[in-house]
């Protein structure tokens, strides 16, 4: 089936990817060998391939979504080693996952959780952005066999970004520090629903920082060394989240 949709193409552009499993929807066989799958048909017929991952890839991490994507990277690079990876920050527009949802909850609840305290930090991306650089990589613009990180211009706590969404959104909630072993326990639960508002390996990511590299910025795999200028959060997320406002 990959092989028949990629047959003639020039460039094979991976964006799949799940936030949690579902019967045969498993990480292992979409970010990893889904992934080795449509490398390996890409290199068959010779066409530049972009692969989309995410920051936090870690084939040592306790969170099978790190590790899954981790391994489909090194799938894609053993298939085609001339492949471009992309690993993004959370990507924010107008359908995101991240300020969408938090400002509908907003409506409902009178609290917010803050998991581990809301100290995590991240780097937002404007989907546009990524979008670009993907051009970018599709034309032959970006260095062969090389992994970006791509973040915004803003790095920003769990806290921060919640108080931005409650600021744009007009609301006023309270903010309440839900600690890692309290979470992991409700995300337990939680993920047994057929839409997971939490999963244990979603805890566990929140454990550490989602922010592009010392190591990407010192060696040019960034949106700015291709020559992207990065929007903010600022100039994006209250043209859409305006409709949450009272």
């Amino acid at each position: 089936m990959v092989e028949a949709a990629v047959r003639d193409a020039e460039v094979v552009i991976n964006l799949v990817g799940i936030l949690f499993e579902r019967g045969e929807q498993q990480f292992d066989a979409v970010q990893a060998k889904g992934a080795g799958s449509v490398a390996r048909a890409a290199a068959q017929t010779s066409a530049r391939l972009v692969h989309v991952s995410a920051i936090g890839a870690d084939a040592d991490s306790r969170a099978a979504y790190a590790r899954s994507k981790a391994q489909g990277e090194a799938l894609v690079l053993a298939e085609a080693p001339e492949a471009t990876i992309f690993r993004p920050s959370i990507i924010f527009g107008p359908e995101d996952q991240f300020f969408n949802r938090f400002a509908a909850m907003a409506r409902i609840s009178p609290f917010l959780p803050l998991i581990g305290g809301g100290h995590t930090r991240f780097q937002p991306v404007f989907v546009g952005d990524v979008a670009h650089a993907i051009a970018k990589a599709a034309a032959g613009d970006t260095k062969p066999g090389t992994t970006y990180e791509l973040g915004g211009p803003d790095v920003r706590t769990f806290k921060e970004l919640i108080e931005f969404v409650l600021a744009t959104a007009g609301q006023r909630r309270l903010l309440m520090p839900v600690p890692f072993a309290l979470a992991e326990l409700q995300a337990s639960v939680l993920q047994f629903l057929s839409t997971p508002p939490l999963t244990p390996g979603q805890v566990e990511l929140l454990k550490r920082d989602n922010v592009v590299s010392a190591a990407a910025k010192r060696e040019g795999r960034t949106l700015e060394a291709l020559g992207i200028e990065p929007a903010s959060i600022a100039a994006i997320v209250p043209t859409y989240l305006r409709r949450f406002r009272s």
